[in-house]
């Protein structure tokens, strides 16, 4: 019987480097989650306003929801509060990093809500 002396082989480099880019990727995507779900119930309530800060949030959302048929000038969201500034910032992040859905699947008849939103844009 011959005993195995050598050490069990390590995995490549390059390996460990994937997989540390896949764990990280997993924290980011849940750190962004819950960012951003919050973020979007409080752009989405603002949204349903009619000041022109719920203009520039109900275009915002719109732009995430459906970037060609509503383009969205980033310069307007200069234009909005500190909070609201913020909120953006999170709801996009959710919508680049997380991509486990479409921002309005989060929202109960979420479809339906940004239609409604886009009948008052495209008039």
């Amino acid at each position: 019987m011959q005993i195995n002396t050598q050490k069990p082989t390590q995995q490549p480099e390059a390996v460990n480097d994937f997989l540390r880019q896949i764990r990280d990727l997993e924290i980011e995507r849940q750190a962004v989650t819950k960012a951003g779900i919050p973020a979007l119930f409080r752009l989405a309530e603002i949204a349903e306003g009619d000041t022109g800060q719920a203009a520039t949030v109900r275009r915002f959302l719109l732009g995430l929801y459906n970037g060609y048929r509503f383009p969205f000038n980033l310069i307007t969201l200069r234009g909005l509060d500190k909070a609201l500034f913020d909120d953006c910032l999170a709801v996009l992040k959710l919508d680049a990093r997380a991509t486990r859905q479409e921002v309005h699947h989060y929202i109960d008849n979420g479809g339906e809500l940004f239609e409604h939103w886009a009948q008052g844009v495209e008039q």
